[in-house]
């Protein structure tokens, strides 16, 4: 064994017993190829998958990184061959949402991450208005065993989100790296991968073609909670297509009074669907943000429909399909869940029709 090698295996066998002895001090040699390095980089290739770059460059900032066991808080400092670096990992803080007992109906569960049906009415992350009663106050609780450090605090991973009255299909991640590689895939919007989203929307009447897409860019609109299709000129706009087919017409075969619509998203803006199907002419039922002019469509309907109509208390949107490589293995992973029981009881009623 070389020089080099003993050191290395010093340097693990003393990181080994650092562990053992319930610490997270970890020593770590730099070899030829990491000559010249930055040490964020290095670092981060070395405690890769478990610890994100960001991760390693807050550790340093904090104070938690040494050379040669003399402290080092530029992340940007180039290493030489031969020399030590030690970190010192402080075990993950715990949540400042706390755990509640809500019911989840898990669809896949692993150590790395958790699918769900979510319920509409269900809000997705703690905000203004929303501290408590959350899905990441579900999840705290439900994963409280299996949740790692997620930038240093033991929550779950929120790589995309619903709206609060939108149901569906949703992932969350348990780990660093199946956080920081499901957001890439959602970030990417399938466009170099294999992600799959789809919705069904039970619109008001149907678009003139079966299917089309939707490019309309999205920006703020006045009451900055809502958004609207804006001129991509404008400072806030953002890209935005939405791909769509006609699924089922109910009414009269001229002229529907309303369809179901499947939507699949190119790209993953908030209100997405909503706005687009608005912006074509056929909002969303039940959608008070968006589909407002349209209230007055439900006194043409017959009982009980109409009645059904006027009292369904949230947008008629559901995430009926979520695929994805799983984050670690790779392996292909398709999710589906029908309509819940609120949609499917109206969606029944206009098929009556």
């Amino acid at each position: 064994m070389s020089g080099r090698d003993s050191e290395a295996a010093a340097a693990k066998e003393g990181a080994e017993m650092n562990a053992t002895a319930g610490t997270d001090l970890l020593t770590l040699l730099v070899e030829e190829d990491g000559a010249g390095m930055r040490l964020d980089q290095w670092l981060s290739a070395q405690m890769a998958p478990d610890y994100s770059r960001s991760r390693i460059q807050a550790l340093i900032k904090a104070g938690a990184v040494q050379i040669d066991q003399v402290p080092v808080s530029d992340q940007k400092r180039k290493l030489g061959v031969g020399q030590s670096v030690t970190i010192d990992v402080p075990p993950a803080q715990d949540p400042e949402p706390q755990g509640e007992n809500i019911p989840l109906d898990v669809l896949f569960e692993d150590e790395h991450l958790i699918v769900i049906n979510k319920p509409a009415g269900l809000v997705v992350h703690p905000g203004a208005g929303n501290w408590t009663g959350t899905l990441v106050n579900a999840l705290i609780h439900h994963c409280s065993q299996s949740l790692s450090g997620i930038g240093g605090v033991k929550r779950p991973g929120i790589v995309h989100r619903l709206d609060k009255d939108t149901s569906g299909v949703m992932v969350a991640a348990k780990t660093d790296q199946a956080h920081r590689v499901l957001s890439d895939a959602f970030a990417d919007h399938g466009r170099s991968g294999d992600l799959e989203r789809a919705y069904l929307a039970l619109v008001w009447g149907t678009p003139d073609r079966a299917t089309g897409t939707i490019d309309a860019a999205l920006g703020r609109a006045s009451d900055r909670v809502r958004r609207a299709v804006v001129r991509e000129t404008r400072e806030d706009a953002r890209h935005a297509v939405t791909h769509y087919a006609v699924a089922e017409t109910f009414g009269d075969k001229t002229a529907p009074s309303a369809s179901l619509v499947e939507c699949t998203l190119e790209t993953g803006r908030t209100h997405q669907i909503r706005v687009h199907m608005a912006h074509l002419g056929h909002p969303v039922i039940g959608d008070a943000d968006y589909g407002q002019a349209f209230r007055t469509k439900a006194n043409r309907l017959a009982e009980p429909l109409r009645a059904q109509v006027v009292a369904f208390p949230r947008q008629a949107l559901h995430a009926w399909l979520l695929g994805f490589s799983h984050p670690v293995t790779g392996e292909p992973m398709r999710f589906e869940a029908p309509p819940p029981a609120d949609m499917a009881a109206l969606l029944a009623g206009f098929r009556a029709l």
